[in-house]
């Protein structure tokens, strides 16, 4: 039965390229051997830093089939697409040596949840946290709902878009603890910025922070 289900998901829901959105032959890798080759890849592991984070890696570069991609994750419901984002980030920080003690996600808000359905970041977090056999610890909460970051405008106004937006669940959970912060995208970094200081305000010893795409420049 099993087996009839799967035929008849594929039937119906053909698998496709979650970069390029082609269609899969049977046993084809999520990642088509084209885009695979094409994708745009950072360099060092995209190491990055930004105010309270120690550093910041992504695989991939947001430009084009990446871009159209993580929008489609995003905005498109195509929750899938974590899964073969996860193991993508999990590879980077291992290439990076990220040490750390306790994995999480920047949240979303209460209503942005309910209108979109799905936190995508911790759909990321379920699946980099799989990779890395490494469950991800909700130390995180989004208190104050702000207007999307990319349509905020300047770096500056951007970090005052999320001033005081987040809190600590609970300060025990992280204090002394190395966080490893997940996000889907990284532009100015202003999001995940204000996460570490609520979290290394909280007591964490460490925030580092990972992404499956950052900006180029």
């Amino acid at each position: 039965m099993n087996a009839f289900l799967d035929g008849l998901l594929r039937l119906l829901y053909p698998p496709k390229c979650v970069f390029c959105h082609r269609l899969l032959e049977d046993g084809e890798p999520p990642v088509c051997s084209r885009c695979e080759k094409a994708l745009p890849r950072t360099e060092n592991a995209g190491r990055q830093r930004f105010p309270y984070v120690s550093v910041c890696v992504a695989p991939l570069y947001y430009e084009d089939r990446v871009r159209d991609s993580l929008r489609r994750f995003k905005f498109a419901n195509r929750r899938e697409y974590a899964w073969s984002y996860g193991p993508m980030v999990a590879a980077c920080i291992r290439e990076a040596e990220l040490a750390f003690d306790c994995l999480s996600w920047v949240p979303l808000s209460r209503k942005r949840l309910r209108k979109r359905g799905y936190d995508q970041c911790f759909l990321l977090a379920q699946a980099v946290g799989r990779a890395l056999d490494c469950a991800p610890e909700p130390l995180l909460r989004k208190v104050r709902h702000t207007p999307p970051q990319s349509r905020t405008g300047a770096a500056e106004k951007r970090r005052a878009n999320v001033l005081d937006a987040y809190e600590a669940c609970s300060p025990e959970a992280v204090t002394g603890r190395r966080v490893l912060l997940l996000d889907d995208i990284v532009t100015t970094g202003s999001t995940l910025s204000e996460c570490a200081r609520v979290l290394r305000t909280a007591g964490a010893k460490d925030v580092i922070c990972a992404a499956v795409a950052r900006r180029r420049d």
